[in-house]
């Protein structure tokens, strides 16, 4: 699966928004947007993800408005933002997002895995 695939990028909303529900993590919205926007995840791609969680209520606490066209703005700041149960249940028992985690334990260590055991094996 692509990294800039919707459902792996939810995939990592949701456990990082996880880990800080757990308080095995605290929000730092750098971190958040280092580890989500890269190379071929730009910031309105995020924002749409983000946008599209909200609505199907897997997140709270953001705040979009249309700015224009098919554009939609943020507005307020992602340290609002937090996992609902909805989420919680989503990440934990959604079958596409165990083939992801599993898929990046099988990975090379790096940032998402070290995130993904905090979240769901320790």
């Amino acid at each position: 699966m692509a990294k800039n695939d919707y459902d792996y990028i939810v995939f990592k909303i949701l456990t990082y928004l996880y880990t800080c529900l757990k308080r095995q993590n605290s929000f730092d919205e750098e971190v958040f947007r280092n580890m989500i926007i890269t190379k071929t995840v730009q910031e309105g791609y995020m924002i749409d993800i983000l946008r599209m969680m909200e609505a199907e209520g897997q997140i709270e606490g953001l705040t979009f408005i249309k700015a224009w066209g098919n554009e939609y703005v943020m507005v307020g700041s992602l340290k609002d933002v937090r996992i609902t149960s909805e989420g919680v249940r989503y990440v934990l028992n959604n079958d596409k997002m165990k083939k992801i985690m599993n898929s990046i334990l099988e990975e090379a260590p790096g940032a998402i895995m070290e995130l993904v055991k905090l979240a769901f094996i320790i």
